[in-house]
């Protein structure tokens, strides 16, 4: 999976960046602090503390990064100077949050994180590139349909005002609107109609219907969104939405899978214009498998210069154990195409050429070691699932040829005598 997403980012010309596991613990707070503080694994080494112990001037406290979020702005911001802008980077590595273990819930995981850095500015043509990468990898991990949602937080907040609600009372009102896939309409209209919000029941009856109304139809949301009261961000959130979705149907996404749905949020401060997720049609209880958007500013904490990025991030192992869960994914225990058996110890030598004329074609081949019985190794290779045995002994070599057992579960041939110089292109076409 992780080889196919990497593929993926690649294709699209992004480079691969890694940064340390490690990073200052004040770089890391400066971002959120704290919820975030109280999952962060804090770092001492062996030789600090006997310094500390010993009274000595403490190191800068290092801490476990627990996204690749702010190692990304960290490192802009560090080396702004040598970076191509837009610098376009992929991430794929592990971070770690001290929260407690549970199903899909790990306190290190996989993320697998790209975006786009404009310096000063960055031209929308990234964010409709964003979905592009999307669709390309989950066409090619096959785990069903899947849907590509877009709106634009720019949007939400010019709405919010055509509709009379006060720039103060905005965002406690997109937290319920967060809520609508979640919990039940009722109940979130209640709540915005009552203590705290006051709103009027008909204001709140008429932006839910506009935010749930026009899912599958964006053309139909847009033309609803322009009969609204104009306001100047209103006009701009459309604006921008409309040239994100067209230009992302223009490379190549089709529009059965990209859908503009007035309704998601993201995080409440951290997005300031288009936002992304992505949900399985067939398993919507798995949320959003692959999320992101639109940032004004990476690095305000370390330079003062503007540098608005676009991104997305895959938590991979969360979603691949859920996957696994619903046996939705699967493959052979062992990486193997093939694994040559030890038949006769006096054709050692030969059978290790066998064996590397395989790899030369680019094939992955075990050698099986020692002299155990054929059947005690081929139960070893059906146990590791790996797909063909390669069998050569005195018999095979005489005739000019290689036996090759097919151990998969349904073959129709389970053993084929191949001569001894079609052995490679045999072996591929039965590994597909």
């Amino acid at each position: 999976m992780l080889d196919t997403i990497r593929r993926g980012f690649e294709r699209f010309g992004f480079v691969p960046v890694e940064t340390p596991v490690f990073e200052l613990s004040d770089v890391l707070l400066t971002k959120t602090g704290g919820d975030t503080e109280k999952q962060v694994y804090f770092v001492q080494s062996t030789g600090a503390l006997k310094q500390s112990d010993a009274g000595a001037d403490k190191r800068p406290e290092l801490a476990l990064r627990f996204d690749l979020t702010v190692p990304l702005a960290r490192y802009v911001a560090e080396h702004e100077a040598q970076l191509n802008f837009p610098f376009r980077r992929y991430q794929i590595q592990r971070a770690y949050r001290g929260e407690r273990n549970q199903k899909g819930r790990y306190r290190e995981f996989y993320q697998c994180d790209i975006d786009v850095i404009g310096k000063d500015q960055l031209p929308l043509a990234y964010d409709a590139e964003i979905p592009a990468v999307i669709h390309t990898i989950f066409r090619e991990l096959a785990f069903g349909p899947f849907t590509i949602r877009l709106n634009n937080r720019k949007l939400l907040r010019g709405v919010l005002g055509a509709l009379g609600v006060a720039d103060d009372r905005q965002e406690a009102v997109l937290h319920e609107i967060d809520r609508l896939d979640k919990q039940p309409r009722a109940e979130i209209e209640a709540r915005l109609t009552g203590e705290g919000f006051g709103l009027e029941p008909g204001s709140v009856g008429k932006l839910l219907d506009l935010l749930t109304g026009h899912r599958g139809d964006a053309r139909g949301a847009f033309a609803a969104l322009r009969r609204l009261d104009s306001n100047p961000v209103l006009v701009e959130g459309i604006a921008e939405l409309e040239y994100v979705y067209d230009g992302t149907l223009a490379l190549g996404v089709s529009e059965k899978a990209l859908q503009v749905d007035l309704a998601i949020v993201r995080g409440l401060d951290y997005y300031t214009g288009t936002i992304y997720e992505t949900l399985l049609d067939d398993h919507p209880r798995l949320g959003s498998i692959c999320s992101g958007g639109r940032y004004d500013n990476l690095a305000s904490h370390y330079t003062k210069s503007k540098l608005p990025g676009v991104g997305i991030s895959i938590g991979a192992t969360r979603l691949f154990s859920q996957l696994l869960e619903l046996d939705l994914v699967g493959g052979r225990g062992s990486v193997a195409h093939a694994l040559v058996l030890a038949v006769e110890p006096a054709l050692a030598a030969e059978c290790a050429r066998l064996a590397a004329e395989l790899r030369d074609a680019g094939l992955n081949i075990e050698v099986y070691g020692g002299d155990d019985k054929l059947g005690k190794q081929l139960k070893y290779a059906d146990r590791s699932q790996i797909p063909l045995a390669v069998l050569y002994g005195s018999r095979e070599r005489d005739a000019g040829i290689v036996k090759l057992k097919d151990l998969r579960a349904g073959a129709a041939i389970r053993e084929h005598d191949v001569p001894r110089g079609d052995l490679v292109t045999r072996v591929k076409q039965l590994v597909g």
